[in-house]
């Protein structure tokens, strides 16, 4: 099963439509709830196309960037409207979590949403409600949203090659590991 949906995409990314598909799901994840995230798209097309792979890894990085303007002026314009969706789609608990850490480290918040486990939307949104300065917001997204995507990338091109035998090999078990991992986080937090 999961081998036969590493195979379509991989077919997918090929297309000459993914370039344009990857740019706005990289736009509308950075401040649509729930969206996943464009990693997902940026890895098999990085995997695909090795040589272009900076090239995908800088259109997602644009795209997210101005997607993120968008969050921002979400939260600061229009927060009232989407509280409802971040807290009945379980946002909640990332959302204060984000609010605290801009309490803490203000612009630096912003750089560590490129690598933590709270979804950068979130970041976006709050960023905006909490007033933080425009400028160093998009400094901090350009540069921590850049550093996660270059390093998938060029992880990908420069490794690809050399792991996909062995993620082919693996990626049933690895696929129904990442489900049954999903699966028990939904129970943990649902608990």
């Amino acid at each position: 099963m999961f081998e036969i949906l590493y195979r379509k995409t991989i077919e997918f990314s090929r297309k000459d439509s993914a370039p344009w598909i990857l740019s706005l799901l990289s736009f509308l994840e950075s401040f649509i709830l729930p969206f996943p995230p464009p990693d997902l798209m940026l890895a098999p097309m990085s995997l695909a196309a090795p040589h272009k792979a900076l090239y995908f890894a800088t259109l997602t990085l644009i795209a997210s960037v101005i997607g993120g303007i968008t969050g921002y002026l979400i939260g600061a314009f229009l927060f009232d409207y989407i509280q409802p969706f971040i807290i009945d789609w379980g946002y909640r608990a990332a959302y204060e979590t984000a609010t605290l850490w801009f309490d803490q480290w203000g612009f630096w918040a912003v750089l560590m949403a490129g690598f933590s486990p709270v979804p950068y939307k979130i970041f976006t949104i709050s960023a905006g409600v909490l007033g933080l300065a425009f400028i160093p917001f998009v400094l901090a997204s350009i540069i921590g949203r850049g550093s996660r995507f270059y390093l998938v990338a060029w992880c990908l091109a420069r490794y690809g090659p050399t792991i996909e035998p062995k993620l082919i090999q693996y990626i049933e078990k690895i696929g129904w590991g990442v489900v049954t991992l999903l699966v028990l986080l939904i129970l943990y937090y649902q608990i």
